[in-house]
């Protein structure tokens, strides 16, 4: 706990859960009337200990709420992390250190837990740079003018041997955490998925102020019958001057663990009676959609951003937890404004993996750990970062030799939101 300029920054008690949520809903822009329920819901998951407010007067002006949370580095190992959220400032209340005072406390926390990064999605950008965060994964949505895709519209289902059924949430529930479980253990920037998610992402669970529609959710079985894919979608009524269906499908979240089900599922989707577009939801900034159709031209990208950012706490356990490209050394000279990760690090990275570890010796490149989290998953590129001034070359040619480990041949991607 802290106290300065009469405000209180600290854990807050179970009594105190309804001032938090109406404060958080103001700094979001959200009625700040709190219903029983809404407090009855979020103090089922709220860790209290990880759940902080600042409070003046008794009464609550900011909030930060952090879990515990799994995340894919490249390689398909899963690294420990502190996942940020809810976090709000009441315009009131704004320069103030606030934000400056709940996020040291929760990076001092998940340091001394043994965290090995932190992890969020920021909703405004300039933010969490100087809390040496780096935006380590971009999303993409895509829109599918179905007629010009060059699909067989009269498709009726896939021709390698699997097939697509509708199925209900209770299946979904059923099948789709070990589906993502699959995913998560191949694609970097995965983050792992509670009971909840599925439970509210299926309607099993309804919270107060949160509108529900049942989606449609159809699943890929490949043809030995093993599931290989899920798609949740909805659509919407809208026809022509003509009476021409103009209908919408939209993605909500759709997991493919093989190239066959991502072809299936989108096949399937642009190929629904009435469907005129699809919108995909957030999707990996290199996703195979487009390259599916026989006319790529038909997907264009209506929304990209910038998704999960990413702040490494423990340098050594990052960098050996990820695979990499190819066999080398670098000398790594780290800042790091909050010292959590400061230091010289020597990476030597060969066929049996990487070992990393601090050093005295002459740095090949100096950073932040901002932009040191922006390169780790392979999002980022050091030879780019150099060319803006965000990261310097104290040997000629070192950003050349981090890309070359550090980029992967695919790009990571955060699916979900939290």
């Amino acid at each position: 706990m802290s106290r300065r300029d009469g405000i209180d920054v600290r854990p807050i008690t179970e009594t105190e859960i309804p001032d938090w949520i109406r404060a958080l809903n103001t700094g979001f822009l959200r009625s700040p009337a709190v219903s029983e329920q809404e407090t009855a819901d979020r103090g089922s998951y709220m860790l209290l200990p990880r759940t902080l407010g600042a409070f003046d007067a008794g009464r609550c002006v900011a909030t930060f709420r952090s879990f515990p949370q799994q995340l894919t580095t490249v390689g398909g190992a899963h690294v420990p992390a502190e996942a940020i959220t809810n976090v709000s400032v009441t315009a009131t209340h704004r320069r103030r250190g606030l934000l400056t005072r709940m996020m040291g406390t929760a990076l001092a926390a998940a340091k001394e837990r043994g965290d090995v990064v932190a992890t969020l999605i920021a909703a405004e950008y300039p933010i969490y740079g100087r809390y040496g965060f780096g935006p380590a994964t971009t999303a993409a949505q895509w829109t599918v003018d179905v007629p010009r895709t060059g699909l067989d519209r009269r498709w009726s289902g896939p021709a390698d041997g699997g097939r697509i059924d509708l199925v209900d949430g209770e299946e979904v529930r059923r099948t789709g955490p070990e589906l993502h479980a699959r995913l998560s253990r191949t694609q970097p920037g995965v983050v792992s998925r509670v009971e909840r998610w599925w439970q509210v992402n299926t309607g099993a669970l309804k919270p107060d102020g949160v509108a529900w529609t049942e989606p449609f959710y159809a699943v890929y079985r490949s043809a030995d019958g093993e599931t290989e894919g899920l798609v949740a979608y909805e659509s919407d009524d809208n026809w022509g001057d003509a009476k021409q269906p103009l209908n919408t499908a939209t993605v909500k979240w759709l997991i493919g663990v093989t190239p066959a089900a991502e072809r299936a599922l989108w096949h399937y989707l642009c190929s629904i009676d009435w469907i005129t577009r699809v919108k995909t939801g957030w999707r990996a900034p290199d996703d195979l959609l487009p390259d599916l159709l026989p006319d790529p031209r038909a997907a264009r990208i209506t929304s990209q951003a910038d998704w999960l950012w990413v702040r490494i706490l423990d340098v050594v356990r990052a960098m050996e937890a990820r695979t990499y490209a190819g066999s080398g050394t670098l000398v790594l000279d780290v800042t790091d404004g909050d010292g959590l990760s400061a230091g010289r690090y020597r990476l030597d990275v060969g066929p049996d993996g990487a070992v990393c570890a601090p050093t005295g010796q002459r740095a090949d490149l100096t950073l932040d750990v901002r932009e040191l989290s922006a390169l780790w998953l392979g999002e980022a590129s050091a030879v780019r970062l150099a060319a803006l001034g965000r990261v310097r070359e104290e040997r000629e040619g070192a950003a050349s030799v981090a890309d070359a480990l550090l980029r992967t041949s695919r790009r990571p991607w955060c699916p979900d939101i939290f």
